[in-house]
């Protein structure tokens, strides 16, 4: 059956029924200050957009596209922002991020998640404050990768944090919080750069320089979280793990889950080599889905070039730079709205259905949006005021698809596939994929528009429906199945269970799900 069909969502798990829990007010102070890690992720995605289509920047640092922009003040131009430089300001961050996460790897399962989210917010406060003071191109960089960093130690521990914090139950919900305060990071930068965007010549600065308060706020608010159960078991600190579930958790009857953490640790402890691990065939479906698909596909759908260049792209287009900052701040405002709808409605009707519905939408508004630009736009030629609403709505409505599918969902499941044994090294992997494929996204698509044109969405809507086959074929539901039991899903699935059975390397018998 395609995608995986199960008798239930919990079927064959072995202690999940036995799981207690409340929501108490030390679990709701762990989630939200952990969460805001998303902040920092979702300053720099809204930030660095709106600062790049700003004169006064542009002036200082890039004088050739200022120039070139002036001449095409009042035309439409696919070419006008095309520029190596310019772009490598964006992705450079993001390639910092792709090294620094295999470090983060390290201090996520050595040092605790909570460690991870310190020195992430650390370095992203370091690294704000060199781009505020950055007299050129060459510290502008420097400070991206400090920046870069900051978010590659973030990604890693954030959402596995949440995971692990959450109760099976509304682990979809909480985990979304990251997806969340990233989008609220995001509206915040656009409004941010809409003010900045009238004190001359010095606005720029205040926009990257105002990536310190997240930072600040992150790293004070981590000095008082507690770390993962999940972690302290690892770290052989059982006694301390069991203080932490009893508060989380509101109950004193942890017996159940803490005996599950145990049983995943001691498989950990195991491990040696956890990337070596993740590349055995009993770990293929977690590596191909979780590590390497997921993370992939998330960028690929087109909407961090979207997010990266919204006020680049809208003045490409024809607005105005005031415009063009509204039309921004109007597309992060839809994504904010859209998480809340996936964090409210993702743990009733699960990650499936939301990857595939809106997969629909997505490759719907793709196609309507290349469509438009063939038929109205042209160099030379000045969008009408009603095809430019109707390129706002039509790129307000993919937005409001994604922020509830492949936006949270992208860091939603990862983190829910990997076993403790490879949970760290897997989270390292999606953070690594994920900005991988950002920065080159990030790097390639002005480039691409410039030469491609109105073909460059035809390309993401095409990638869209690959993506949504991926999931259709490959993914099997998640929702409400306890952390560490998810490994049994892959035994019922129609592909993964000839990988996951016999897997001839030596591993663990497991107990089969029941239908």
């Amino acid at each position: 059956m395609a995608g995986g069909g199960f008798g239930g969502d919990t079927g064959g798990l072995k202690r999940a029924h036995l799981y207690e829990y409340k929501i108490t007010k030390y679990f709701v102070f762990s989630c939200v200050v952990a969460a805001m890690g998303g902040s920092l992720f979702g300053y720099d995605l809204g930030v660095s957009g709106g600062v790049t289509s700003m004169d006064d920047f542009l002036k200082d640092f890039f004088p050739k596209i200022y120039r070139r922009k002036q001449a095409h003040l009042h035309e439409t131009d696919y070419c006008k922002y095309d520029n190596q430089l310019l772009t490598l300001f964006t992705s450079s961050l993001y390639f910092a991020g792709l090294i620094s996460t295999f470090g983060a790897s390290y201090v996520t399962r050595k040092k605790g998640r909570r460690m991870s989210i310190l020195v992430g917010a650390v370095s992203f406060f370091l690294g704000a404050i060199l781009n505020a003071a950055a007299m050129n191109v060459f510290m502008l960089l420097i400070g991206r990768i400090l920046l870069g960093s900051g978010i590659g130690f973030g990604n890693q521990a954030v959402p596995l944090y949440l995971s692990e914090m959450a109760p099976a139950k509304i682990r979809g919900a909480v985990n979304q919080l990251f997806q969340l305060t990233t989008c609220l990071g995001i509206l915040v930068a656009n409004m941010i750069n809409y003010a900045t965007d009238m004190i001359h010549p010095w606005g720029w600065r205040l926009s990257l320089g105002l990536a310190a308060v997240p930072a600040t706020l992150m790293f004070v608010g981590g000095l008082l979280l507690p770390e993962t159960p999940n972690s302290l078991v690892e770290q052989g600190k059982l006694e301390e793990a069991k203080q932490v579930l009893v508060r989380v958790r509101g109950t004193t009857n942890i017996d159940a889950e803490l005996a599950d953490l145990v049983e995943a640790s001691n498989a950990a402890r195991a491990i040696k080599h956890p990337f070596r691990n993740l590349l055995q065939r009993k770990n293929r479906p977690q590596l191909v889905l979780g590590a390497l698909g997921i993370p992939a596909f998330q960028q690929l759908t087109g909407m961090n070039s979207i997010l990266f260049y919204a006020p680049v792209m809208f003045q490409t287009l024809g607005f105005g730079s005031g415009a063009s900052l509204y039309s921004s701040a109007i597309t992060s405002g839809t994504l904010v709205v859209a998480t809340i709808i996936s964090i409210v409605l993702v743990d009733k009707f699960g990650r499936r259905a939301f990857f595939l519905e809106a997969g629909v939408e997505m490759f719907g508004y793709m196609v309507a949006l290349a469509i438009t630009l063939a038929l109205k736009f042209g160099e030379g030629k000045e969008l009408s005021k009603g095809v430019a609403y109707f390129l706002v709505i039509i790129i307000c409505l993919f937005v409001l698809g994604y922020g509830r599918s492949w936006g949270p969902l992208g860091w939603l499941v990862p983190s829910e596939l990997f076993p403790l044994e490879t949970r760290s090294a897997g989270q390292s992997m999606v953070v690594c994929v994920n900005l991988l494929f950002t920065a080159l996204i990030a790097q390639c698509f002005l480039v691409s528009l410039c030469h491609l044109k109105w073909g460059i969405f035809i390309v993401f809507a095409g990638l869209i429906f690959i993506m949504s086959c991926f999931i259709y074929f490959l993914l099997p539901e998640t929702k409400q199945v306890p952390i560490e039991e998810v490994y049994l899903l892959w035994h019922n699935h129609w592909f993964w269970k000839k990988y996951v059975e016999n897997d001839g390397q030596g591993g663990f018998e497991m107990e089969k799900p029941q239908v």
